[in-house]
């Protein structure tokens, strides 16, 4: 009877595990870098966004996780996003390096959580470009849309970190400018300047053109003034002009309850 019990109660753990897949994938050694909990993508969209995580993960060896719940029983995005990274034993290498962005519905809040190398790679100038780039998409349900942007951001700034320049204040992506925005700023420009020139040519109804320029001069209005300058003394005066904005660069980093050193942010979408 007793071992009946406990082949019951055996198998229905083993059910329980397999029924989870954060529990199965966890177990087998093989972490799931999208976990979807309150459900805001289809399957089919799961699917793809697995892929691209995979890719970028895998390609720029740091795990890049999104991670959507419906509440954080009373943590802050940024504590729960770390928790969450350390208890599922998220990273890569020695130094557990990646970055995981969590989505929490109940107060619509982002979080996002950086590690090892991840802190290097995504700083706090690179995470607020990231952030202006996929919260958009968030803010109006297009989730799956912010989520692939967020994992090509991630791909780009952790191919230019490992290049020795990541991405940080003063050296962020420049936004390249569409050749139809330059050729339409152009021609506003000369129908502007065209419409004025000939607004004011057609003014000028009383002006001939002249042959002389002595034409041109008002009688006894021309007379010479003798000027002289004096130099006298010079004072050089010098100060040091800062050509920076303040902001020395960089990551902020905290430690999270499980001692861990992270970086990190978050917000409202």
């Amino acid at each position: 009877m007793k071992k009946n019990v406990f082949a019951f109660f055996a198998a229905f753990l083993l059910t329980a595990a397999l029924s989870c897949p954060a529990l199965a994938d966890v177990e087998s050694g093989l972490l799931p870098r999208i976990i979807d909990e309150a459900d805001l993508l289809s399957d089919s969209e799961e699917s793809s966004l697995m892929e691209k995580l995979d890719k970028v993960s895998e390609s720029q060896e740091l795990d890049v996780v999104v991670v959507t719940v419906d509440g954080m029983d009373g943590k802050t995005a940024t504590e729960y996003a770390d928790d969450f990274y350390d208890a599922n034993g998220y990273g890569m290498g020695e130094e557990r390096d990646g970055i995981l962005l969590l989505v929490s519905m109940e107060e619509r809040d982002w979080g996002i959580s950086t590690c090892g190398y991840g802190i290097t790679a995504f700083t706090d100038a690179g995470q607020a470009y990231m952030t202006e780039k996929f919260l958009p998409d968030l803010s109006k349900g297009a989730y799956y849309d912010a989520f692939m942007k967020f994992a090509e951001l991630c791909g780009e700034f952790a191919e230019k970190a490992r290049a020795g320049k990541p991405y940080d204040a003063g050296n962020l992506p420049k936004e390249g400018v569409r050749p139809i925005w330059i050729l339409l700023d152009l021609l506003i420009g000369f129908a502007a300047a065209y419409i004025i020139t000939s607004s004011q040519a057609s003014r000028l109804k009383s002006v001939r053109r002249q042959n002389d320029a002595q034409n041109y001069e008002v009688p006894g209005s021309r007379r010479l003034l003798v000027n002289v300058d004096r130099f006298v003394n010079r004072t050089v005066s010098q100060r040091v002009i800062s050509s920076g904005n303040g902001n020395s660069g960089g990551s902020s980093t905290h430690t999270s309850e499980s001692g861990t050193r992270h970086g990190g942010s978050g917000g409202k979408f």
